[in-house]
């Protein structure tokens, strides 16, 4: 085998070892997030459901993986467990050339029981349906202009798109479609 080709041998092999060593790395954070999640239901207040908890895994731009944990169940201190009415849903933040998406999973509530605003570098999202709360505070990965938002309501999942913005504009409150 030439000298050319062991290397190219040898980069797969370093690839394909990051690659075991990242799966390693989320089997021990998944296995570390179920026993806290079962040491938060031991420990939870007694309190009428529903409980919600969630994990979220993904690749953040800057190439390292982040576990998100969304729901109303929360760890606070050492054991101590916050069950929430309001619960944090799901939200994906995506930049795509010359915009920010914001998608939110809030199923229970009708299109009239969200209300959002933004400033250039955050996004509020609250709903209260007849039986769902929902609250969250998004940090958004640009600086855009609150008031370029686009927002739709559909199956319970809101989409908000900014456009970049290159200046400062102040907080707005966003309509949603």
């Amino acid at each position: 085998m030439s000298d050319e080709r062991k290397k190219k041998r040898r980069s797969f092999d370093d690839i394909f070892d990051e690659i075991d060593d990242l799966m390693r790395r989320f089997e021990e954070e998944f296995e570390d997030m179920e026993r806290d999640f079962e040491d938060l239901l031991k420990n939870a207040p007694t309190k009428e459901g529903p409980y919600y908890y969630g994990v979220r895994v993904y690749v953040g731009p800057d190439g390292v993986p982040h576990i998100e944990q969304f729901g109303n169940i929360k760890k606070e201190g050492r054991g101590k467990v916050i069950i929430s009415d309001e619960t944090e849903p799901m939200v994906d933040v995506m930049e795509r050339d010359d915009e920010v998406w914001v998608v939110a999973d809030l199923p229970g509530v009708d299109k009239d029981q969200i209300k959002v605003s933004a400033t250039e570098r955050t996004v509020s999202i609250r709903a209260e349906g007849d039986k769902r709360k929902y609250s969250k505070e998004v940090e958004l990965p640009a600086v855009v202009d609150p008031s370029s938002a686009k927002a739709t309501f559909k199956n319970g999942v809101l989409e908000i798109k900014f456009k970049k913005l290159q200046g400062s504009k102040g907080s707005v409150n966003i309509k949603i479609e």
